[in-house]
């Protein structure tokens, strides 16, 4: 639908009706149609329980009571009883069955919406702040649950009610019945104010809701940053800002809910009086029974009910409106790495990596990397160094097709990576980050990731081959320990050895290690190296480190400098070149003296 980036502020207000959306909308209701049914049946009959009701009461008072007729009477009252129960059952069916279609099918939306934005591009991400995704997700699809479970089938059963008490009135007095009607056009009015002020609050608040939503996510995930640099109260400040602005708009809902439902009260009392005044009189001259004078006061009673909360309807269609567009926006956004119809599959790879004249930018007129051209044969160690900004880890990112250059090709063993299914290509690609994100639950879930029933005998031999076995059977329950979100109560090298864990487990042809052992101490810095002698060994293995002491047995080093290949050469052929890597050296080594070529 479009590929801009989808949600700048949230300011879609929507229609209340859009029947594009609405067939879009139906599509998901479609399996689920025989609830829709149900729950229309359940209501109108509710309905007709709730208007026999009245007219019950006005045949027990005009045939039994005034008259003192007791015979019949007993039958009548169970009559009444039964009408009761039945609108209790009826009621109890249709609130419980609408409640079902719209959770179903809110599950459905959900689904669809999770497994897109699984699909969706990094470069997506990048764009629009998780919040707002959240959003989406939750507030958004919890907003059209509002609409199947208590929108589109209590709609029909409002109109069947007002349809009903009008025919009702008008058979049992006409002259009262348009007298009470008249007082309609003050109530069409009101109602209509109301129904604007209330959707422009709406719209406010859940503007801000979307704004409140991505400023925590972003705060609560970067709290150590916030209490390392004493940014607490301007945080707090922030988000006191932002929390204001949503209670005032939510305060501005609550002040046209508090004043719209009394006026249609006062409205239902006026009428109410009308009733009284004409009624009364029309009994004491004999021209209306008083049977028929309850049976009035009864029917106003449940007249003006339907009509404010069709006024409120029209608010949750409203907001459906908006939230349906929001969401489906989201679900036609094509932002996603697309595969090929017809992918390339083989059983294994040997691991020859090429990028040949590969040009990138994340944003237009801002290149990165600039005519990149350089060959990884199988086996062979790369490092890939240069100052931040350089291209380092773009390389990676274009590897893994996480983005798609916008020139050049990128190869393995000989095949553009797009011929090849996304997914086959990262099962053979082991990326070990700096920043290693361990997801909720056990420790051996979080190595094994990707498989539902991992091998334990795999796990275990894949942790002692790189020595984490020692800090993992030392956590209570072991490999069955549950961890917080992100590894919180994990050091910065217990994730980093869980993050080779993890790539040592999945076994891949071609490894990357993106400055994995930047931020480790010496003693878990050994530990890696020496398990990063038993990874790299016969894979493609190409490593992006700041730390030189880390690369200077590897096969090969490439020097980045403003998105392009400066130098290419093994460590000591580069120190001899004197070039970027020569000074880069020079700078982390400054302190010492600096050894010749070869040491």
């Amino acid at each position: 639908m479009k590929n801009r980036s989808f949600m700048m502020e949230d300011e879609v207000t929507g229609k209340a009706y859009d029947a594009r959306l609405a067939r879009r909308l139906f599509q998901y209701m479609r399996p689920y149609l025989i609830f829709v049914f149900l729950g229309t049946l359940c209501l109108l009959a509710s309905s007709a329980c709730q208007l026999a009701g009245p007219y019950l009461v006005m045949v027990g008072i005009d045939k039994y009571i005034l008259p003192g007729k007791l015979e019949g009477f007993l039958t009548l009252i169970i009559i009444y009883l039964l009408v009761i129960t039945g609108d209790f059952i009826f009621r109890f069916a249709q609130i419980y069955v609408t409640n079902y279609l719209g959770q179903k099918t809110m599950y459905d939306l959900r689904m669809d919406l999770f497994s897109h934005l699984q699909k969706l591009s990094l470069r997506f991400f990048d764009r629009n702040p998780v919040g707002r995704l959240v959003t989406r997700a939750t507030s958004d699809v919890e907003v059209l649950n509002q609409l199947f479970s208590t929108g589109l089938v209590t709609i029909i059963g409002d109109l069947a009610m007002i349809a009903g008490i009008t025919i009702a009135m008008l058979l049992l007095n006409m002259k009262l019945a348009l007298l009470i009607f008249s007082i309609l056009p003050v109530l069409l009015v009101i109602t209509f104010y109301f129904r604007k002020k209330m959707r422009e609050a709406f719209r406010l608040v859940r503007t801000r809701l979307a704004r409140i939503n991505a400023f925590l996510q972003e705060a609560l995930s970067g709290m150590s940053i916030i209490q390392l640099f004493n940014r607490q109260e301007r945080t707090r400040k922030r988000f006191d800002t932002l929390n204001l602005d949503h209670m005032d708009a939510y305060l501005q809902t609550i002040f046209y809910y508090a004043l719209f439902f009394p006026l249609i009260e006062l409205i239902g009392t006026f009428a109410l009086a009308i009733i009284l005044w004409y009624g009364g009189l029309s009994v004491m001259e004999g021209t209306l029974t008083f049977g028929v004078l309850v049976a009035f006061i009864q029917y106003v009673e449940k007249f003006f009910k339907p009509i404010s909360d069709l006024s409120e309807k029209y608010n949750v269609f409203q907001a459906a409106a908006a939230s349906s567009e929001r969401i489906f926006e989201l679900l036609d956004t094509k932002d996603i790495i697309p595969d090929t119809p017809a992918p390339t599959w083989r059983d294994r790879i040997d691991g020859r990596v090429s990028f040949r004249d590969v040009q990138f930018a994340y944003n237009q007129d801002e290149p990165v990397l600039r005519g990149i051209d350089f060959e990884v044969e199988p086996g062979e160690k790369i490092a890939i160094v240069g100052s931040t900004g350089a291209g380092k880890t773009t390389i990676i990112n274009l590897l893994a097709r996480f983005y798609d250059p916008q020139e050049g090709e990128i190869l393995i063993d000989g095949m553009n990576i797009r011929n090849f299914d996304k997914k086959w290509l990262r099962q053979n690609i082991g990326i070990a980050l700096q920043d290693v994100f361990i997801f909720s639950g056990t420790v051996k879930s979080n190595i094994a990731l990707g498989e539902d029933n991992p091998e334990m005998e795999k796990i275990t031999e894949t942790a002692e081959a790189i020595e984490a076995d020692e800090f993992i059977e030392k956590l209570p329950g072991g490999y069955d320990h549950e961890l917080t979100e992100r590894g919180s109560t994990l050091s910065t090298g217990q994730r980093q050895l869980l993050s080779f864990a993890r790539v040592m487990y999945k076994n891949p042809r071609i490894l990357v290690l993106d400055e994995a052992t930047s931020s480790v101490d010496s003693h878990t810095e050994y530990l890696i190296q020496k398990a990063l002698e038993r990874l790299i060994a016969g894979r493609t293995s190409l490593i992006i480190a700041h730390r030189l002491s880390t690369i200077r047995h590897v096969d090969r080093i490439i020097v980045m400098h403003h998105g392009r290949i400066a130098e290419t050469g093994s460590h000591e052929e580069l120190l001899q070149h004197k070039g970027i890597y020569y000074n880069l050296y020079q700078l982390q080594y400054k302190d010492q003296e600096v050894a010749s070529p070869g040491t």
